[in-house]
């Protein structure tokens, strides 16, 4: 199962931090030892279902920072099936019952922990952190504060996901909303972000695991920059963000159920020929080295060991039929079990063990390179280079007359790049294998660069 776990007392309350790393998120399950609260659960209820049996508490109350655009949140169903109190800012437009709650308005749980909603537009215009106190103290006496998208560590939560119309406005909003939370809370206060740990909802990366208001002071662009400073720099660093997420806030707005994660059924090769002749999409989990060695003639390899519900969710059609093949039926799981936090469920079929059992064809297969050999190669020969990396990625350095396609883009744009041989690269290798299964499915003839483009700069194949 995709998570990862870790405890922290803020002053005798427990908080238990459920992490999503495939999608660069976080999860928070607080409690006194007796009752507990959870925010910003992602859809998956059991593994927030065994932390409250393996805690041995009762759940009160369950907590949104916003209408997330990342995830299908788990809130209304955990809530729902406990009976607990689901908090959702009254100003957002929901279709399902809540808990309305605002700026400035404390909530209690149990006789000790008081949680109170702080108003901190910018990721979205209706968000709110929840900062943490003991009962007889104010939010100025915090000891945690759940920061959702608004303060991340060393950063914040991107302001244009809303649309070009609002950016600018949200992008100043965040500015504020970071200096009202440092403004109110003490320096020791314990900050807990649901984004920033490879979410493309974070306005840049961040590398540290923890954070306190004190250090946010000195590291944070929102606390160390003038607001004009502060929005330019931002937003000349926004790139693309996963297409997915334009159905997240609907879905999220109609209070959507558990994840269904019922096992597909198995489906044989001649099945999964008549799906891909249909426009389905078969879609191969297994490493990009085992999919480069030997794979079922047209079908993709977005492989489980990487972001799979985030390059998948992002290059897909919405609603397209989907189809699992991989290792094994745990492997299937667990990758249904990731797509179903984005929304992606009713999974069609699935396949597992050797391709050979599920190609009613040969099996085909694609090289796969280093930058060393291409380096090599173009000293005697031209050749084509696809470069599907973002586009800023592409505008700090790029190798000279590559080729950018953002692999976002490659499945409308694929007509755009030549017929032949093709060297398609990435950053790292893992986005350059679904290109390469791409292009080969439509009858190309990839090289798949499975190299780190730091080996590119070493080669002094970079232009900038």
């Amino acid at each position: 199962m995709d998570t990862q776990e870790s405890s922290t007392t803020a002053r005798g309350f427990t908080v238990v931090t459920l992490e999503t790393p495939t999608l660069g998120d976080r999860s928070y399950l607080v409690h006194d030892g007796e009752l507990a609260f959870v925010i910003d659960p992602q859809r998956d209820l059991d593994r927030i279902e065994a932390l409250l049996v393996e805690q041995d508490v009762r759940l009160q109350a369950v907590f949104e920072t916003h209408l997330h655009n990342d995830y299908v949140s788990g809130g209304h169903a955990l809530a729902a099936k406990h009976g607990a109190a689901y908090y959702v800012n009254g100003a957002d437009e929901v279709s399902f019952d809540r808990e309305p709650i605002s700026d400035g308005e404390t909530v209690a749980i149990g006789s000790r922990m008081r949680i109170t909603a702080v108003s901190t537009p910018g990721h979205t215009f209706t968000h709110l952190s929840y900062a943490l106190h003991e009962a007889g103290q104010g939010a100025d006496q915090s000891e945690a504060v759940f920061s959702g998208g608004s303060m991340l560590f060393g950063a914040t939560g991107r302001p244009d996901l809303l649309g070009p119309d609002h950016t600018h406005a949200l992008a100043h909003h965040q500015h504020d909303s970071v200096n009202r939370l440092a403004d109110l809370l003490p320096d020791d206060t314990e900050v807990y972000p649901t984004h920033g740990f490879g979410s493309f909802c974070s306005a840049t990366p961040t590398q540290a695991l923890n954070s306190t208001v004190g250090i946010e002071r000195t590291t944070n662009p929102a606390l160390t920059q003038d607001v004009a400073t502060y929005v330019d720099q931002m937003l000349a660093a926004l790139d693309s963000w996963p297409a997915y997420y334009a159905h997240m806030g609907p879905l999220n707005a109609s209070g959507q159920p558990a994840a269904d994660l019922t096992a597909p059924a198995e489906v044989d090769a001649a099945e999964v020929r008549r799906r891909l002749e249909a426009g389905e999409w078969v879609v191969d989990l297994r490493t990009r080295t085992a999919f480069a060695a030997a794979h079922a003639p047209g079908t993709f390899n977005v492989g489980a060991d990487g972001s799979l519900a985030t390059y998948l969710g992002w290059i897909i059609p919405w609603g397209t039929p989907l189809t699992l093949v991989g290792e094994s039926v745990e492997q299937v799981a667990e990758a249904q079990r990731e797509l179903s936090r984005i929304g992606i469920e009713g999974i069609r079929g699935q396949a597992t063990g050797d391709p050979a059992t599920w190609s009613d064809r040969p099996l085909e297969s694609f090289p796969r390179a280093t930058f060393a050999d291409l380096a090599q190669v173009r000293h005697h020969r031209a050749v084509h280079v696809l470069d599907v990396r973002r586009e800023l990625e592409y505008a700090e350095a790029h190798l000279p007359d590559a080729q950018n396609v953002p692999l976002h883009s490659l499945v409308d744009r694929i007509d755009e790049v030549p017929a032949g041989e093709v060297w398609v690269h990435c950053a790292g290798g893992y986005r350059a294998s679904i290109a390469a299964s791409i292009l080969a499915a439509a009858g190309r003839r990839p090289i798949a660069v499975d190299d780190a483009f730091d080996e590119a700069h070493t080669l002094g194949l970079v232009e900038r």
